[in-house]
């Protein structure tokens, strides 16, 4: 596990916007979160829609901090390159988002994975569990 930024300053850089959530199931800090009621949160999947990265560890019922735009660690799920779009995987960690296939000459119809998307990598991964800063953004 590789820290690629390791500050002693914070789990973020400056400017994020940050709310709080309600959890409804253990969240762990640096991890990607979604919504599931009012202003409630609980670990992201790899078929869910992230709102943001939990900021602080958080057992079902407390009241977490989570980036939902902004510059922060987020621990990864795997190799990611730089620059690359990024979602979660089943354990809540950023993986990856892979294209795409659209076949616009056709009569297809597709969905385009917009809500998938929880940020961009500003540092690559080599590992799962390295930790990497993100731009979290929708």
């Amino acid at each position: 596990m590789t820290d690629k930024w390791p500050s002693e300053e914070g789990f973020i850089s400056e400017g994020e916007i940050v709310s709080l959530f309600k959890a409804t199931a253990a969240v762990s800090k640096g991890t990607l979160v979604k919504l599931t009621g009012d202003l409630e949160v609980q670990p992201a999947t790899s078929n869910s829609d992230p709102i943001g990265v939990a900021l602080k560890d958080g057992a079902n019922g407390d009241i977490v901090p989570v980036c939902i735009h902004g510059i922060c660690k987020v621990k990864a799920g795997g190799a990611i390159s730089l620059g690359k779009a990024v979602k979660s995987d089943d354990s809540a960690r950023a993986v990856v988002l892979t294209d795409q296939a659209v076949n616009e000459g056709g009569t297809n119809t597709y969905t385009i994975y917009y809500a998938k998307k929880a940020g961009i990598a500003l540092q690559a991964a080599s590992a799962a569990d390295d930790w990497i800063l993100v731009f979290v953004c929708k």
